[in-house]
C-alpha cells in the first residue's frame, strides 16, 4: 500500500511539472479541422491556377495573372484565419474542461518558439513571390512550418514534433518534385494535419 501511495505521489508530481512546463491544452480536433480547411484551400488553389487561360498545366512555365494572385492570397488568408480561430476556440474549450489556464508561461513560450521560424519563413517566401519565383513557395511553407512545429514541440504535446519532422520531409520531397508542389502542400498541410490531429484527439481527448 505504501509503495502504491509513493508511486501515485510521484506520478502526480510528474504531471504537475509537465503541466507547468508544457501547454497541454492543444486540441487534436483543431488539427483535424485545419487539415480539412487546407484540403479545401488546395482544391480552390488548383482551380485558380490551372483553369487560368494563361496556364496549360505546365508548372515550370507557370505565369499567374494579377487576379489569380489575389485569389490565391485570399484563399491562403481564409484558410489560415479559420485554422487559427478553430485552434484558439477549441484549445480554450479544452483548457476550461481540464481547469487549466489558456494563457500562461508555457503558452507564451510555445507561441514565441513557434513564431520565430514561421515568421522567418514567411518573409523569405514573400520575397520569392515578389520576384515571381513561385516554384519553391509550397516546399518552403512546408519546411518552415515543420521547423516551427519541431521548435515549439518541447513546450506542448510531443506528437507535434513528429508532425513537424514529417512536414519537413514532405517539404524536401516537394522541392525535388517541383512540378507537384500543390499536391505535396495538400498532403502535408491537409492529410498530415488530419492524421496527427486524429491521433492526438484519440490519445489525449477521447474519453
Amino acid at each position: 500500500m505504501e509503495t502504491n501511495k509513493y508511486l501515485n505521489d510521484i506520478t502526480e508530481i510528474k504531471n504537475m511539472m509537465n503541466r507547468s512546463s508544457r501547454f497541454l491544452s492543444l486540441s487534436g480536433l483543431s488539427g483535424i479541422l485545419a487539415g480539412v480547411y487546407c484540403l479545401i484551400g488546395a482544391w480552390l488553389a488548383y482551380q485558380t491556377i490551372y483553369t487560368d487561360s494563361n496556364n496549360v498545366g505546365s508548372y515550370k512555365n507557370l505565369v499567374l495573372t494579377e487576379d489569380a494572385m489575389k485569389r490565391l492570397f485570399a484563399i491562403a488568408f481564409i484558410v489560415i484565419l479559420f485554422s487559427l480561430l478553430t485552434g484558439i476556440i477549441l484549445s480554450i474549450k479544452k483548457a476550461k474542461k481540464e481547469n487549466e489556464k489558456i494563457w500562461d508561461a508555457s503558452s507564451k513560450r510555445l507561441i514565441i518558439n513557434f513564431a520565430i521560424p514561421l515568421a522567418t519563413g514567411g518573409f523569405f517566401i514573400l520575397f520569392l513571390i515578389e520576384k515571381e519565383i513561385y516554384g519553391y513557395v509550397a516546399p518552403l511553407t512546408l519546411i518552415f512550418y515543420g521547423l516551427a512545429c519541431v521548435n515549439a514541440s518541447k513546450y506542448t504535446l510531443g506528437d507535434v514534433r513528429y508532425l513537424g519532422i514529417t512536414l519537413i520531409i514532405i517539404g524536401l520531397a516537394s522541392s525535388y518534385f517541383i512540378a507537384y508542389g500543390l499536391f505535396f502542400w495538400a498532403l502535408g498541410f491537409g492529410i498530415c494535419h488530419i492524421f496527427y490531429g486524429s491521433m492526438m484527439y484519440f490519445k489525449y481527448e477521447k474519453n
